[in-house]
């Protein structure tokens, strides 16, 4: 989930940090796109080693995406799930490593929040139905105008779980999709590719980490190199800091603030559900040939360089005259640590540290106070100096009571101005608005105005839209009836929703007046704020908790089974004396099994998607488990002001009698939900071209079940252990298909096995230290002596993108003559599926053809080289599928091709190309890579 707020706080303070990215589109002739060539150099000029995929903040998006229908079925999720992948490689085109690693069983501190968060996405579901039912009953008994209500199974987010079937056929489709590509796509030709799958315990950016630093741990591995991680969460700029690697960076979606949404009663947009009228719908284009197109836009995607956030935090974190060494490396773990306290997903953010209100800023500006005080840092490879922490909590502690008083006062005065700003909408707001083609058009808009057809009726439609209008607001309970007469029956009261003053939610701390603490923790611990023992077991917990999240970032998980047990966190003023509390952690801890936790996360609801026994645990009466699964729950605003801010006061989870309950109905498990509720480990994939393919398959041939050592010299330095796999991919032998429109791969040479990073022992620390032989990214920020030294006289010229010499291109007059008359002015409607390159072998109703009328324009002052000559053969599942009587029905995009009953070459394989990848100039000299 990351940290609400920390990524929009990060981007301002530092927006140096943030590179749009540059994506290559394949280029369309006669309605065929041409594949993009991966192998050619990065055209953000950058050249990318690793990429690591945190694959479940690629899952979400593409079963149940926000901002364009949702696929129909679980086949097209999974298409969906490839062209997302297909797209990041486009833009990164790794070298050496492809990591993909989806959620596995989670630590026990974190499946507190995943019960949260599922058990809250039950309940806003049903509620949500609920309130959509009564809206529409009472629009429709005005006399309005709504479709037919569509009849249609709601996809059910939380089977993106471990443990369900559903991540066990996503396993199967991403084995079938690698071998698919490193069989036909020359872009993969020399990449190892590793899958850690939702059998493999831990979470999916974790096992990444966890990877990183036991290579980085080994001798043969490269510390130049240039890592990329793609995941939407704000935590992963800390995961990615804390490895302490030079060349870190993240690639994530733009984040693009209220976007537009059709009303879910009418389809229509402009408005919400609650806000629905039941107006007829407005004709979109001239022949309302656009009716059914959302008014989407591709998602692009962002570069989050941490090499200039170390910049950044290098000149503010530096401090003069300190009575020790000052090391920038202990700082930035410092900063990380401190980050925690305005959130995690393991703990909840103290009481008086809101990211929002400047909460980094000002624990940075007490620590470069208090650490000539403190003798040394915080933190130390992952573990906490509890004394000197102590000393900045008490520092907080001392200004808690100004930030409360301070935020009151800010709050008053947003809501003041908010009135005010209503009152001056209200005034100034028309009284009428023509809609239709007379509607007013956007200053700056491109498109040609529509000619004016059929006048008269398009007046005489304004003219009792206005008419309608003015008796609605006249009487706003009276019904209309289909001509818009009023109905004498009287309407359903709504909610009042236009009053100048929302209702508040009552808040019974008032932190800003006196006796703040004592109010606290009688309402959230339902204890008097003078019973000191418990009070002290409360931070003592928390303390616990801030060592256990340190440990995980840094080391791995020192518990699986520990959690904070408080929905609520202390004050900063209360870390008296933690310097002396113990912060071991129990050693030899199991995480649970994936259908333990599905027990352990699940609401009732969604208890389909466990075995019929288990099920009856949640749902029976008699259950000894029963009060696990409550139908209502309580959600505590805690100050805020929006639901999903709340806190969820569900009850905890008793590990014990949760085991004590399953042991009865274990038996009754099937061999394939035996098999599910195994815990697994990563597969590693390569190519015939790979020069690791001939070892492993040599280990099959003499049929060596014992574990060997990967020889990292034939794999980039990766070291670890490989192990026959029983469901491998293995050359020469068929890769079923567990899509059914995708033909299974009947000349597969890639070959697959089981892999495991290299191991330590329990105690061993991993150093959070840069290094030997890494070498410092070339700085971007300007220098701060930049006026007072020499520079002949130049003016300073930001960096843009990551090559810092690259020179400014111009476009002439003539230039933007040419655009002018090449680029089209009348733009028609994007694809559905913008955020993924379609399929235009499936003949997909989701394919985005060019503008019409667009023409490709000749790329000018290209650098890159031809396309090389080999290539492997055309992959099958991107061939037409042949069906027969009696096969499944086709999807939309089969029965496209159907119709045009000729083949036509993939645009799946569009981001593919030949392997023969540029090597920057110091790996020529140094790493020896095989030029092809």
């Amino acid at each position: 989930m990351g940290v609400p707020a920390f990524f929009r706080w990060l981007s301002r303070k530092y927006p140096s940090i943030i590179v749009n990215c540059v994506e290559e589109k394949a280029k369309e002739c006669n309605g065929i796109k041409a594949p993009i060539d991966t192998s050619k150099p990065n055209p953000n000029e950058v050249e990318f080693d690793n990429l690591y995929l945190d694959m479940n903040g690629i899952i979400h998006p593409c079963t149940h995406p926000e901002d364009k229908p949702a696929p129909k079925n679980e086949d097209e999720m999974m298409v969906a799930i490839f062209e997302y992948i297909d797209r990041i490689f486009n833009i990164v085109r790794p070298r050496r490593l492809l990591y993909m690693a989806i959620d596995g069983v989670a630590p026990r501190a974190k499946m507190n929040q995943q019960r949260s968060r599922r058990f809250r996405a039950s309940k806003e579901g049903m509620e949500a139905a609920e309130e959509k039912q009564k809206i529409r009953q009472e629009i429709l008994a005005k006399g309005g105008i709504l479709p037919p209500e569509e009849v249609k199974e709601r996809f059910d987010s939380n089977c993106i779980t471990p443990g369900t079937e559903f991540m066990d056929n996503l396993a199967k489709c991403l084995r079938y999709y690698i071998a698919d590509r490193l069989n036909s796509d020359p872009g993969w030709k020399n990449l190892t590719v590793i899958l850690s799958d939702a059998s493999a315990p831990g979470e999916g950016e974790h096992k990444i980490m966890d990877y990183i630093r036991r290579q980085r741990a080994q001798p043969n591995h490269d510390p130049n190199t240039h890592h990329c991680l793609c995941g939407a969460d704000a935590d992963l700029i800390m995961l990615g800091l804390a490895t302490h690697e030079p060349n870190f960076t993240i690639i994530r979606e733009e984040f693009k603030p209220n976007k537009p949404k059709p009303c879910a009663l009418c389809n229509q947009m402009g408005h919400e559900v609650k806000d629905c009228q039941g107006l007829p719908r407005e004709k979109q284009g001239k022949h309302d040939q656009f009716a059914d197109s959302l008014p989407i836009a591709e998602q692009e995607f962002i570069f989050i360089r941490l090499c200039v956030l170390r910049e950044y935090l290098e000149r503010e974190l530096t401090m003069a005259s300190l009575p020790f060494t000052f090391d920038f490396e202990r700082s930035v773990d410092d900063w990380v640590f401190m980050c925690f306290f305005v959130g995690n997903d393991f703990l909840p953010h103290l009481p008086s540290l809101e990211i929002r209100e400047g909460a980094i800023d000002r624990l940075v500006n007490i620590y470069k106070n208090v650490v000539h005080k403190t003798g040394g840092y915080l933190t130390e490879s992952g573990f906490v100096n509890l004394q000197r922490v102590q000393m900045i909590m008490l520092a907080v502690g001392e200004v808690e009571d100004s930030i409360f008083k301070k935020r009151k006062d800010d709050d008053d005065n947003f809501k003041r101005r908010q009135k005010e700003k209503k009152k001056r909408m209200k005034r100034d707001h028309p009284s009428f608005i023509p809609g239709g083609q007379f509607s007013p058009q956007a200053l700056g808009n491109r498109s040609s105005p529509q000619a004016i057809s059929n006048p008269r009726q398009a007046a005489f439609e304004m003219r009792m839209h206005d008419r309608q209008n003015s008796t609605t607001s006249a009487s706003p309970n009276t019904s209309l009836t289909p001509d818009g007469s009023p109905s004498l029956a009287g309407g359903i009261k709504r909610k009042m929703e236009d009053s100048d003053s929302e209702p508040e939610p009552e808040d019974n701390i008032r932190l800003w007046e006196s006796g703040w603490k004592q109010r606290y923790y009688k309402n959230k611990f339902d204890v008097d704020a003078s019973d000191e023992k418990f009070r002290r077991k409360v931070v003592q917990s928390y303390v616990e908790g801030l060592c256990w999240v340190l440990r995980y970032y840094y080391q791995g998980c020192a518990s699986w089974n520990w959690y904070y047990p408080f929905h609520y966190a202390p004050f900063a003023s209360d870390f008296e004396g933690i310097a002396d509390m113990p912060s071991d952690f129990e050693k030899g801890s199991k995480p649970f099994k994936p259908l333990e936790q599905l027990m352990g996360v699940f609401p009732a609801a969604s208890g389909n998607f466990l075995p019929p026994t288990w099920r009856r645990l949640m749902t029976d009466p008699e259950s000894s488990i029963i009060d696990f699964y409550p139908e209502d729950f309580a959600i505590d605003l805690n100050g805020k002001k929006y639901a999903w801010q709340g806190v969820a006061l569900l009850p905890f989870v008793d590990e014990r009698r949760l085991r004590a309950a399953l042991e009865e109905v274990y038996p009754d498990l099937t061999p394939e939900e035996s098999r599910r509720n195994s815990l697994g480990g990563d597969v590693l994939f390569v190519g015939k071209h790979h020069p690791l393919c001939d070892f492993i398959v040599e280990q099959y041939k003499t049929k060596n079940a014992e574990p060997v050592d990967m020889p990292p010299e034939l794999c980039h330095g990766i070291q670890g252990k490989l192990t026959l796999n029983e469901n491998a991919v293995l050359p020469d032998k068929t890769v079923e298909s567990p899509v059914p429109m995708l033909r299974d791969l009947a000349q597969n040479s890639a070959v697959s096995i089981s892999f495991k990073d290299p191991q330590f022992a329990e105690d061993f620390v991993f150093k959070a230290v840069v290094l030997p032989g890494a070498k410092k990214p070339a700085p971007v920020l300007k220098p701060g002596d930049w006026e007072k030294t020499n520079n002949d006289g130049r003016p300073w010229r930001p960096q843009l993108g990551f090559n810092r010499d690259r020179k400014p291109v111009h476009l002439d007059q003539s230039a933007f003559r040419t655009l002018g008359h090449t680029m089209p002015r009348d733009r028609g409607m994007p694809g559905m599926y913008a955020n993924a390159v379609p399929l235009a072998t499936y003949g997909s109703p989701y394919t985005r053809p060019l503008l019409s009328g667009q023409q490709q324009i000749p790329k000018l002052l290209s650098n890159l080289r031809p396309q090389e000559s080999w290539r492997g053969p055309t992959p099958l599942f991107q061939q037409t599928p042949q069906r027969t009587a009696g096969a499944a029905p086709l999807l939309a995009w089969n029965r496209m091709l159907q119709s045009q009953n000729q083949y036509q070459p993939s645009q799946y394989q569009g981001l593919g190309g030949p392997m023969s990848y540029p090597q920057r100039p110091e790996d020529r000299m140094d790493r020896g890579r095989q030029v092809w």
